[in-house]
């Protein structure tokens, strides 16, 4: 496939990236900071701002799909949605967050007292991204919320999928490592099993 990936420079983006490449799709990575992106097979380079509606639209024109892998408080959904559109691209996947995950019916992680004070803004912005996908009417969304705990590790190939609530394991553990998500994301992209809807994946 030809996608976009805005954030390739970022810890999930860059092994989202390699999981893409691997695969053999071919990518036209985003960002305003280009120079640590190697040149690839595969891969072509391009400097764009993605809350510039106007001048990232041209850059997403003629691709299959967009993965947003951003911080969500340097991202406004609503430009990235508008310039989407205008490009004519059929589908976005998006990094999420796990604070709006259910840890009990109608309670989400963010809003537990538990949940560290310094991850919070970045999680409620998250959270009203999700908001904004679900108002959202004429585009095929994906929103991908990875578990608790989301660092580099190993790629294993053995993970969970869930919907809306948090995933734990057998030690009462929710964690997932970069490498299996970008594999449970690149895997979406190819066989969709979750169009307009939020899932989530852990051990």
């Amino acid at each position: 496939m030809n996608v976009v990936l805005l954030g390739a420079t970022g810890n999930a983006g860059s092994r989202i990236l390699a999981e893409l490449l691997a695969r053999g799709h071919r990518v036209t990575a985003i960002a305003r900071n280009t120079a640590s992106l190697a040149p690839r097979d595969g891969l072509t380079v391009k400097s764009g701002d993605v809350n510039d509606a106007a001048a990232l639209a041209p850059l997403l024109a003629g691709h299959d799909a967009v993965i947003s892998s951003t911080r969500f408080q340097s991202t406004d959904p609503q430009v990235l949605l508008d310039a989407i559109a205008t490009a004519g691209v059929p589908r976005l996947l998006m990094v999420g967050g796990a604070g709006s995950l259910e840890v009990a019916p109608g309670v989400a992680l963010i809003d537990t007292p538990e949940f560290p004070a310094a991850y919070k803004a970045e999680a409620s912005a998250g959270r009203d991204a999700l908001n904004t996908l679900r108002g959202t009417e004429s585009l095929d969304w994906t929103f991908l919320s990875p578990s608790a705990l989301f660092a580099p590790g190993e790629r294993t190939g053995r993970f969970r999928l869930g919907t809306d609530q948090l995933l734990v394991d057998g030690a009462g553990n929710s964690h997932v490592s970069m490498e299996d998500y970008a594999i449970a994301l690149v895997d979406e992209l190819e066989t969709p099993r979750h169009s307009r809807r939020r899932f989530t994946v852990g051990y």
